[in-house]
């Protein structure tokens, strides 16, 4: 067997103010802050480890490309969260996917989603629905 990756071990952010990234992390997402230091913080989420790292170059608006990242959240939780985002924050992609997402944008114009679903819910979707012609492995 080749080698290969075993999973997804942390995700790095670009972030132009440092505190007001790990306040939206921390207060509006819900991450845990496990370590902070003058130009980066480390925060969780689950199992994801998120590092913000303070930096000059960091983007100031969002790329045009679709590349995103999609955070999990509970159907509990969804609505609530939901609601506080599209009414503080700045929406960059109407739903129109399997399972309830909303898609929004971080203080640094990171394109982010909160997603209720999983890899099996999508594809039961694709499987329910052949006219997609989605090839399921």
């Amino acid at each position: 067997m080749a080698a290969g990756i075993t999973g997804l071990n942390h995700i790095t952010l670009a972030v132009v103010d440092l505190e007001r990234s790990v306040a939206f992390y921390r207060d509006v997402l819900g991450c845990t802050v496990r370590a902070i230091w003058a130009d980066g913080a480390y925060l969780e989420a689950g199992s994801l480890w998120l590092c913000l790292s303070r930096d000059d170059e960091a983007r100031r608006r969002p790329h045009a490309d679709y590349s995103h990242i999609a955070f999990s959240v509970s159907e509990e939780d969804y609505t609530a969260l939901s609601v506080r985002l599209v009414a503080e924050y700045a929406i960059w992609k109407e739903d129109r996917s399997e399972g309830r997402s909303t898609y929004f944008l971080d203080p640094d114009g990171h394109k982010l989603e909160i997603h209720v679903g999983t890899m099996e819910s999508r594809l039961r979707h694709y499987r329910q629905h052949p006219e997609k012609n989605v090839k399921i492995f």
